[in-house]
């Protein structure tokens, strides 16, 4: 039987930085946005409450979605659920966002973080933006007995490469059901859509 999340080490009975990085995306409540490995969080919930008419959630884990909707009821509806690991995932439309806690830094291998950076670029409409969030430095060097990848802005940067403009950066410590702390690391992407010679560092956010 699987656990219920409020015991699970990631669990948030409200995400204050994801939505504080939404907000600050300026995205639309009608505009589609994705939550990638949102599972059983309560991030959708927040979204629902907020507004949002256009979400999806993507998680590896049936077991995961499925606590998700029983949790929501009928306002399940209004969501669509994604069953996929994410480096396989094939979007069919473009999201103005894409939100993701803590799913990169588990991919410690270099093919599978080239095929998400793929898939991120493939699933993100012109002029959409990415909020990842990882392990910090000096944050846990392992979660639920997997190793992870630590990031700073640097390293997260090189990982992505030029396409991507860095717009924002921020820090969580995370307190865990347990009692435990987590260091986050928050980031906020913008892809350069821009024609050739003509980069997004020369522009400006409104």
């Amino acid at each position: 039987m699987a656990r219920p999340g409020e015991r699970l080490s990631w669990y948030q009975a409200h995400p204050a930085a994801s939505l504080a990085m939404i907000r600050h995306a300026k995205v639309g409540t009608s505009e589609p946005l994705i939550d990638v490995g949102g599972g059983a969080a309560r991030l959708v919930d927040c979204l629902l409450d907020a507004g949002f008419d256009d979400l999806t959630v993507l998680d590896v884990s049936a077991i995961a979605l499925d606590q998700a909707r029983q949790r929501l009821g009928k306002q399940a509806e209004r969501v669509f659920w994604v069953e996929s690991d994410v480096t396989r995932f094939e979007p069919s439309r473009g999201y103005a966002l894409w939100h993701d806690r803590a799913v990169f830094h588990f991919l410690t291998e270099d093919s599978d973080r080239a095929r998400y950076i793929q898939v991120m670029d493939r699933a993100l409409a012109p002029g959409g933006q990415a909020v990842v969030a990882t392990f910090a430095r000096g944050g846990p060097e392992r979660c639920s007995g997997l190793p992870v990848v630590q990031y700073d802005a640097d390293r997260l940067c090189a990982e992505l490469g030029e396409r991507w403009l860095l717009l924002e950066e921020g820090s969580e410590r995370h307190a865990t059901p347990a009692g435990a702390n987590q260091e986050f690391a928050w980031f906020r992407f913008a892809r350069d859509d821009a024609p050739p010679g003509v980069g997004l560092k020369s522009r400006s956010e409104d």
